[in-house]
Order: C-alpha cells, then sequence, then structure tokens
C-alpha cells in the first residue's frame, strides 16, 4: 500500500481562481490546473522571497517536496502564458493552517479536491 500524502500546510485560500488569456472565448481554450499548494510554494518562495528550508518549515514539508512543487507549479504557469491556456486553480492535498487534519483524508486521490469533486458530481446527478 502506498505511503499516504502528508497534507501541505497553506496561510489561506487564493482570492483568485481562474485566470484566461484576454479575446478567447472559454470554449476554446484548454485548461491547466495549478494545486492549492503549489499557489502557496509559488507565494512563499517568489513572493515573500523566502528561502526554500524556511517555506518547507512553513509548509510543514519536506525542501525536496517543496523544490518538486516548485518545479510543477512552475512548469504549468508557464505552460499556460507561453501557449495561452487558462489556468484554473483548484484542489490538492492540503490543508489550512489552523485545520485539524485527518491524516486517513490525504491518502492518495483523496482530500480537498475530491471532496469538491464529489459534490460536484452530486450535484450534476440530481
Amino acid at each position: 500500500m502506498p505511503r499516504p500524502f502528508k497534507p501541505r500546510r497553506v496561510s489561506t485560500m487564493p482570492q483568485f481562481t481562474y485566470f484566461k488569456p484576454t479575446g478567447i472565448p472559454m470554449p476554446l481554450l484548454d485548461e491547466v490546473v495549478l494545486t492549492v499548494d503549489e499557489v502557496e510554494a509559488l507565494r512563499l518562495k517568489d513572493l515573500e522571497k523566502l528561502e526554500q528550508h524556511e517555506c518547507a518549515a512553513r509548509m510543514d514539508i519536506a525542501q525536496s517536496t517543496l523544490q518538486r512543487i516548485l518545479v510543477s507549479a512552475r512548469e504549468k504557469v508557464s505552460r499556460a502564458l507561453i501557449e495561452g491556456k487558462a489556468l484554473r486553480i483548484h484542489g490538492g492535498p492540503f490543508a489550512l493552517e489552523g485545520e485539524p487534519v485527518c491524516p486517513r483524508r490525504f491518502r492518495r486521490g483523496r482530500g480537498h479536491q475530491n471532496a469538491d469533486m464529489a459534490e460536484e458530481e452530486n450535484n450534476d446527478s440530481k
């Protein structure tokens, strides 16, 4: 059995969750999904100018994990900007600061992202 995901600590939810190029209708756009923990990693490293070990400590993850998150996030943002794709911020294995963490909730394929998806599926089936 694979090791469960460790939730990444996030200080706040992003205020804006969707970005798209102007002048292109939504149905014609491909979408890139950036997870909430990827946004938090970018915020801490690039906006707050913290060192990687400080970012990792704030997110309660290993520095190597933070590095992988940053690489993934920067690739997604670059792809959206250069290829003219929409950027959607949604889901991922994260827990808000001060929120109690249930480790079982974050096993692979679970967490905030899938709770949102399950709610959407329930609404679609009505």
